[in-house]
């Protein structure tokens, strides 16, 4: 059969304007299709947000000014960026066309890393088909298509850094094997320190350390065992010698080896069925006739010699090892599988590589027949995805400013009208909070409070409840839905405890206040009128209620100010 693709593992890709073009263009799109989620940043990011300005006003890691320092984030090179960003006067200064900066400095860092991936696949190419423009142009039509790719990599959460780090290693990798250079020092070397990044920008990232390891055990062919053994070895020592620094580190700052997000979710070694689970339903949601047509052309492709049976595996490798990452997390509550943003980078990567070398070695109706079967698969597996994310667009994952307006401003007010100058509000719900509260806030959720983590973890709710009502005494308390039940902050024990209710929700949750706080009872039923009208009108302003920057002191009005007198 004929060959198109070069065999060597030489630079002999297209020319370098076509890749460009083409990582400029699927850049385009996916930011394109980021834009049509609008100004939408997922309220688990603004806690993030929220530490970025404590480390850059020289706070330390706290969640706000006077808060004891607790790993309430789980994304430290994630935090650094955004830290770097606010240095800048980039991040959490100002708003632009009405839009806050720390809406648009993350998406545009996440445009960067698509941007990113788009090089890392086209540098990946050119050392392995002769149309590498082609293989960066489907991968960026086909990320676009994705929304679960496309939505959390513009969510402000740390994916788009996540799936960077996982496709560069994975590129790194390619081109060494592609070169015949894969027990060089530098891929060897590199892979060891893509990995530790990836694991401080997500716990569940340092499965990559194994990627170097591994690839060096699965392309052994009973020769070199003793180098093999020495750069595997390497490559495990340039992650764990830091990462065990930064383990060390992080005892001794936080008092744990993990992050207290980690021990809030209770994250444990999931069953086999757990695992079974999880993993099909992200394939299912991929598509049954992709993951089918990509796993027939991985087949033949690792039969057919070249540079490309020689760097598919660096591809596959990490790709299998994100793929059992997201299988082994905890089920997650957001929307459209939000740990999964790397298995869709290295997955569209593998298979545009791979569809593109295996058409290159074809010719007339072969190429056709191959192009109609694969392109009827991507159809149908996208038909599949159009109720869930149709869903997903209706609406989004609890957005960053509903927050703000349900629970920022919300209780400033409640403060403001009761006159209670130095209050504190337990609530679930805490990045946009943290952003703009006048409160001492406390987290019902655990993320950012380790007596509370601990005790979720443990299952232990009398003794959170104990620990909420005995030694936080928050004046405010707002608990609704999920977390009311999970916690016990319902109605009955929040009455026994001594609150009032401002405003109530059908489950017996809702916003209550401290009775023996309030220095003016009179004003009790004025306020709960207010709130009547002003919670729904917090979640109709849901996308459009940060308008300009969020600082603590937002009141109704949408700006930062005094008290009342």
């Amino acid at each position: 059969m004929p060959r198109s693709a070069p065999d060597r593992g030489s630079t002999t890709g297209s020319r370098p304007w076509a890749d460009g073009l083409a990582m400029t263009a699927g850049t385009a799109l996916i930011g394109w299709q980021g834009a049509r989620l609008g100004a939408w940043v997922v309220d688990d990011a603004a806690i993030t947000f929220a530490y970025a300005r404590s480390v850059d006003e020289g706070l330390g890691f706290v969640q706000q000014a006077g808060s004891p320092a607790v790993e309430g984030y789980s994304n430290p090179t994630w935090l650094a960026l955004l830290v770097v960003g606010r240095a800048l006067g980039l991040f959490d200064h100002r708003a632009v066309l009405g839009v806050p900066d720390l809406v648009l400095y993350p998406k545009m860092l996440g445009l960067a890393c698509a941007f990113g991936i788009l090089l890392a696949v086209a540098c990946t190419a050119r050392r392995i088909v002769r149309l590498s423009w082609a293989v960066t142009g489907l991968a960026g039509v086909l990320l676009a298509s994705n929304l679960s790719f496309v939505a959390w990599m513009f969510a402000g959460l740390e994916n788009p850094l996540y799936a960077l780090l996982s496709t560069v290693l994975a590129s790194v990798l390619a081109c060494a094997a592609a070169r015949g250079t894969l027990l060089g020092r530098l891929p060897v070397v590199g892979s060891g320190l893509l990995a530790l990044a990836a694991a401080l920008t997500r716990p569940d990232g340092a499965v990559l350390a194994a990627a170097c390891p591994l690839l060096l055990a699965v392309t052994w062919r009973g020769a070199d065992l003793g180098r093999r053994l020495r750069a595997a070895g390497l490559s495990v020592a340039v992650f764990l010698l830091p990462y065990g620094l930064f383990l060390a580190w992080r005892h001794s700052v936080f008092g744990r080896l993990v992050p207290n997000t980690a021990v809030a979710k209770a994250q444990g070694v999931p069953s086999a069925g757990e695992f079974a689970t999880t993993t099909g339903e992200l394939l299912t949601y991929a598509g049954w006739p992709a993951v089918l047509a990509a796993t027939a052309l991985f087949a033949v492709a690792l039969t057919r010699g070249g540079a490309l049976q020689r760097s598919l595996p660096a591809v596959l490798v990490p790709l299998g090892l994100t793929l059992c990452a997201f299988g082994a997390l905890k089920r997650d509550w957001m929307g459209l599988y939000r740990f999964a943003t790397p298995v869709w980078a290295l997955g569209i990567m593998a298979m545009s590589l791979t569809l593109v070398a295996v058409a290159e070695r074809l010719r007339g109706h072969r190429r056709a027949v191959l192009g109609l079967t694969v392109g009827c698969a991507l159809i149908l597996s996208g038909a599949g995805q159009r109720e869930p994310e149709a869903e997903f667009r209706a609406k989004p994952t609890l957005p960053m400013c509903l927050i703000v307006q349900r629970d920022g401003v919300i209780f400033n007010e409640y403060a403001d009208r009761l006159d209670l100058a130095h209050g504190s509000v337990l609530l679930p719900s805490l990045g946009g909070t943290l952003l703009t509260s006048d409160l001492k806030v406390y987290d019902l959720a655990g993320l950012t409070e380790p007596r509370i983590a601990d005790a979720l973890a443990a299952d232990d709710i009398p003794g959170l409840q104990r620990y909420v009502f005995d030694e936080l005494r928050p004046t405010f308390v707002h608990a609704v839905a999920v977390w009311a039940r999970k916690t016990g902050m319902l109605a009955p024990r929040l009455t026994a405890e001594g609150y009032v209710p401002l405003y109530r929700t059908s489950e017996g949750g809702g916003d209550w206040v401290r009775a023996d706080a309030v220095k003016h009872p009179e004003r009790l039923k004025e306020l709960r009128a207010w709130a009547a009208r002003a919670v729904p009108r917090a979640y109709e302003r849901k996308l459009t209620g940060c308008s300009g920057p969020l600082r603590p002191g937002m009141r109704a009005a949408g700006t930062a100010g005094p008290r009342n007198p």
